[in-house]
């Protein structure tokens, strides 16, 4: 799943450091999510969007494999 995290980071002024520690996750897994090597699970994709003030679908790009 493509996502617009680093944007929203950076309009936002946040470090990887500092929006792990607001989602209680580790700098790891944020950057696992934003080179797309992890997708989070539904849960923490809410807590992303909510903490940047954003729709879901604004953070997150879903592309269907299926055609």
């Amino acid at each position: 799943m493509k996502n617009k995290i680093k944007v929203f980071r950076a309009m936002h002024n946040l470090t990887q450091e500092n929006l792990a520690k607001k989602l209680n996750v580790t700098r790891q897994t944020i950057i696992a999510i934003e080179k797309e090597k992890y997708d989070p699970s539904l849960e923490l994709a809410f807590k992303i969007a909510e903490l940047f003030e954003a729709k879901i679908e604004d953070v997150f790009i879903y592309e269907s494999t299926q055609k």
